[in-house]
């Protein structure tokens, strides 16, 4: 079975950092994305990374502060959060998916078959 398991998560002041982790197992995925959706608001891409060549994909509101990254022995993806404001407030989840191509929009829900349960972070001011 496919299993994404994410942990990090936490509380933590504005101008903190974090790093969230994101272990896949049972699927050979080449994209893994990490979104976040705060409460009342719609799901948001934040950051993706193409495993296979190591392209890595933001949005603009977390450009410069966060960095997605992949330890391939590992099966994990890694999210650090540096500089974090109180606006990055949401449950964070991560998700997979393998092409043999590529995806022009990988902050996109839509590219993502698999998707773990979500690590809750809250910055407070």
């Amino acid at each position: 079975a496919v299993q994404l398991v994410e942990s990090g998560g936490g509380s933590v002041q504005a101008g903190g950092s974090l790093r969230l982790s994101c272990t896949v197992s049972g699927y050979a995925y080449t994209y893994v994305g990490w979104f976040r959706q705060a409460p009342g608001k719609e799901r948001e891409g934040v950051a993706a990374i193409r495993t296979t060549v190591g392209d890595t994909y933001y949005a603009d509101s977390v450009k410069g502060r966060f960095a997605i990254s992949h330890d391939n022995a590992q099966n994990t993806i890694y999210l650090q959060m540096n500089s974090l404001k109180p606006e990055d407030t949401a449950m964070y989840s991560c998700a997979a998916q393998r092409t043999t191509g590529w995806y022009a929009a990988p902050l996109n829900e839509d590219v993502y078959r698999f998707w773990g349960q979500g690590t809750q972070v809250t910055v407070s001011s």
